[in-house]
């Protein structure tokens, strides 16, 4: 009988025993199917999308300044009013409204004559003015002829120096809304058919990041990290790259 007992004993600790292994891999196995399954479901694809177009600028912007030099202010003043005046009229005239044209303060400065050695004395010599003039519109192509014409004030005995026209576009950040919102569709497209191989699909997109925007000559390659605006150019060209991360399922 005590064999027997102990026989029972044996039998009952051997099936504890499997029990609990049975159980330890029970749960092992579960939770490695849980993890797999948590792996598959945060796994994520970051792509980078881009889109470009061309543009046209549709405002022109003009600067120049012109300088008068004189033995005494009063006689410099009268001068550089007069070069305004005919600065005025000659924008006027070349189909520019009073409003799209703003004139500086003028500027004035001593010169001072020089000594034996090269460096300035206390004695004024003269005085050198000065004033700018910008002009804005949307006539691309008058500012620009303007720019070009502009000479025909040194006739009139106006020293002008003119500088290159800067060329914008107005509606910008509507342009910049609708680049983000392609190149983020293109980014979708290429996760898209990056994982169409592998029989798995994108799901929600769970971040973008703007990059920044490149605004270059319609026929250029430049690209800088900090961005480009090129105002040299009348025909432009907007780039626009988004990095976007989208859940695979």
């Amino acid at each position: 009988m005590k064999d027997i007992r102990e026989i029972k004993d044996y039998q009952i600790v051997l099936l504890g025993i499997i029990i609990a292994i049975g159980a330890i891999v029970s749960t092992f196995i579960f939770a490695h199917a849980m993890v797999s399954y948590q792996k598959l479901q945060n796994q994520a694809l970051s792509v980078t999308g881009s889109a470009s177009k061309e543009i046209k600028s549709d405002i022109a912007v003009w600067k120049a300044y012109y300088e008068v030099r004189s033995k005494d202010l009063k006689s410099g003043y009268t001068k550089i009013n007069a070069d305004k005046a005919a600065v005025k009229d000659f924008l006027v005239a070349n189909g520019m409204k009073e409003e799209d044209i703003k004139f500086t303060p003028v500027s004035s400065y001593p010169v001072y004559k020089k000594l034996s050695n090269g460096y300035d004395s206390n004695d004024v010599d003269g005085y050198r003015l000065s004033q700018n003039v910008q002009v804005s519109n949307s006539d691309v192509d008058k500012v620009t002829k303007i720019s070009q014409d502009v000479v025909k004030l040194v006739d009139k005995n106006v020293e002008i120096t003119s500088n290159t026209v800067d060329y914008f576009v107005s509606n910008l950040d509507q342009l910049k809304i609708e680049m983000l919102a392609q190149a983020t569709k293109d980014a979708k497209q290429r996760a898209e058919s990056m994982v169409k191989s592998t029989g798995s699909h994108i799901g929600v997109m769970n971040s973008a990041k703007m990059g920044v925007f490149q605004i270059v000559a319609k026929d250029s390659t430049d690209v800088s990290d900090y961005g480009i605006y090129n105002t040299t150019a009348r025909d432009k060209k907007i780039n626009a790259v988004v990095n976007a991360t989208f859940t695979i399922k």
